[in-house]
């Protein structure tokens, strides 16, 4: 995977899902979904009895998150101010220029000036409408901001224009899980899994869907699919199937 989504998981590691309704560092392109996503993440939701409704308290999930992960090391804070004004100067020559709104952009997310990279994506929206990763990026740090649906509708967008990308689908569910919707955060993942059949945070995260809606089998058999390919998620097994 790169290191598009190493942002998803840390979108806040606190938000919280349930108590209070709760990426990656946007990257280049897709990459990995072991808790190294486009990083940032959001805690997992916390479990409560069995009711054969939908959980309505928990404690927060993975979700995507904004910021620019290079493959190598991640850049320092004065290296992403030093972009911001390199793309300053040549967005006063050329302000349509949309390689440099790009870059701005994700420079603001790394520096959680999420409000302004977002305003730097609408522009960016316009010169490229049909351009995924504008969408994808724009709707993590809608995700940061708790817009959860106009995230959806960002992450909704981005599958429309670059369809085999697992983590605009993953992206969705999660922002779904925010808004308390399991059940249609379920297919989101199940999507991302069918891209990518190894994403454990997909198999996670649809495992605590089905727990949220009281489906204990099928939310043992993610969860635990889930461990198998990334040991962390044992936490999830044991909170959400008992084991």
């Amino acid at each position: 995977m790169n290191h598009r989504l190493l942002s998803l998981l840390s979108i806040t590691g606190s938000l919280l899902f349930f108590s209070q309704c709760a990426t990656t560092t946007e990257a280049d392109k897709p990459g990995t979904t072991q808790r190294a996503m486009r990083q940032e993440t959001v805690a997992a939701p916390a479990a409560t009895a069995s009711t054969g409704t939908e959980v309505a308290t928990a404690s927060a999930a993975p979700v995507p998150a904004p910021g620019t992960m290079e493959a190598a090391a991640r850049k320092s804070s004065a290296d992403y101010r030093n972009e911001i004004r390199t793309a300053d100067a040549t967005l006063k020559a050329s302000p349509r220029n949309f390689d440099a709104l790009l870059t701005r952009a994700k420079a603001k997310s790394h520096l959680k000036d999420y409000a302004d990279a977002i305003a730097d994506y609408n522009l960016a929206a316009r010169l490229k409408p049909t351009n995924a990763e504008v969408y994808y990026n724009r709707g993590l740090n809608r995700l940061k901001l708790k817009q959860y649906a106009p995230a959806i509708s960002d992450f909704s967008k981005a599958t429309r224009y670059n369809p085999t990308d697992k983590e605009a689908f993953f992206g969705r569910g999660a922002a779904r899980m925010q808004m308390f919707n399991f059940k249609a955060a379920i297919p989101d993942f199940t999507k991302a899994l069918e891209l990518d059949p190894t994403y454990a945070d997909a198999y996670e995260y649809r495992g605590i869907s089905y727990a949220s809606i009281n489906k204990p089998a099928e939310a043992k058999t993610d969860l635990e699919k889930a461990t198998q390919l990334n040991p962390e998620a044992a936490k999830s097994l044991r909170r959400y199937a008992g084991k």
